[in-house]
């Protein structure tokens, strides 16, 4: 008889007899083969329990590494669904661990490298810090048909498989979503294209500059965390931004004269990556609850995380009377204006795309704002 005893997320194989006769006397031939029938017929349940408790029972806990601090709307959304996901679909032997704010390796750079590297399990980072990883994916950044998160993301799911999964090859994608920068939050009128001229402005992405300059501004790069003390200062005029910028806990309302909004949509586009050795290396019951919940599914819910962060900071913006900013919407006539500054923009990076062997970049780019 074989039974199988659960001991702090192990399964321990153990057996017990009954029923075996003294071996001082000497045993009758059919006992005697009936004996050895029932110590092999034991023999194979132990090594089928061992078996399977290798192979399904086994308790993983998978280590996520972002450099953005724990309160950030990606741990506390796409993170936190993430792992009540796994948790469920496992019956809680497929766990994570999170390690925010840089806790296995300091600032943004090198969060695809430690997922390549297995310094942690799983990692969170922005494409537009490695571009040259990434030139494909890299057009979603760019301004087209999409205004949302979820809008840009769903987009890039639409060709993840015909245009963009060569570059991901050393890891398992979890999720590749992005972030809408739709408003400029400026200490200047920079809503016209005469606003524009020669405003200091920072993009998204650095690969958006001939963008900037058809637009009449002058690209300036600079990190999320220095644009506060950029406006202040009067480093920069003006710098991108989404909704949840505006308000805490970047609070872009406390530098700014003015929010621009109905500006040409730019995006940062953002990854959650797997180490592939660690993928593999579990069991088929988790890697099939990973690839579950991997792709458009768990993307959607990193894009819900920027949409929802925005949402509430409309919310915000409309219930606070105590801030000095002016609010203007681009009108339709600068705006048309503005639309085609960025078309002669765009034709400069796909003639750069081009010149660098990527002749397909105009078709990736249509693909994306069908």
């Amino acid at each position: 008889m074989c039974q199988l005893l659960a001991m702090e997320g192990a399964i321990w194989p153990v057996l017990i007899l009954f029923g075996i006769p003294n071996r001082a006397q000497p045993l009758p031939r059919e006992m005697e083969k009936h004996m050895s029938f029932t110590r092999l017929s034991l023999a194979a349940a132990l090594a089928s329990a061992l078996g399977f408790g290798a192979q399904t029972a086994a308790a993983e806990e998978l280590s996520v590494a972002t450099f953005l601090p724990p309160q950030h709307h990606t741990n506390t959304g796409m993170f936190t669904w993430f792992a009540e996901e796994i948790e469920r679909r496992s019956n809680g032997s497929l766990t994570m661990k999170l390690y925010p704010a840089g806790q296995l390796g300091a600032g943004p750079v090198q969060q695809y490298k430690r997922a390549v590297e297995g310094v942690a399990d799983i990692t969170f980072g922005v494409s537009g810090y490695t571009p040259k990883l990434f030139p494909k994916t890299m057009l979603a950044i760019l301004p087209g048909k999409a205004e949302t998160a979820d809008q840009s993301t769903r987009a890039i799911w639409s060709v993840f498989d015909e245009h963009l999964a060569d570059e991901y090859e050393d890891v398992k994608v979890l999720a590749v979503g992005t972030v809408a920068g739709n408003l400029l939050a400026s200490t200047r009128d920079v809503s016209t294209m005469e606003g524009l001229k020669g405003a200091k402005l920072v993009p998204f992405a650095a690969m958006t500059t001939p963008i900037v300059e058809a637009l009449g501004a002058v690209p300036v790069q600079m990190p999320v965390t220095e644009m506060y003390t950029g406006l202040s200062t009067g480093t920069i005029d003006a710098t991108t931004a989404s909704y949840n910028n505006i308000t805490m806990p970047w609070n872009f309302w406390d530098v700014s004269s003015h929010i621009v909004e109905n500006v040409p949509t730019t995006f940062a586009v953002t990854y959650a990556v797997m180490n592939m050795e660690r993928y593999m290396s579990l069991s088929d019951e988790h890697r099939a609850i990973i690839d579950e919940v991997s792709g458009l599914p768990m993307s959607i819910e990193l894009a819900r995380s920027f949409d929802g962060a925005d949402e509430r900071s409309k919310e915000l913006i409309a219930n606070t009377t105590d801030k000095n900013f002016q609010w203007v919407v681009v009108s339709d006539e600068e705006r048309a204006k503005m639309d085609a500054a960025v078309s002669e923009g765009l034709e400069v990076i796909f003639s750069d795309y081009e010149s660098r062997g990527i002749s397909d970049v105009r078709a990736i780019y249509d693909a994306l704002n069908k």
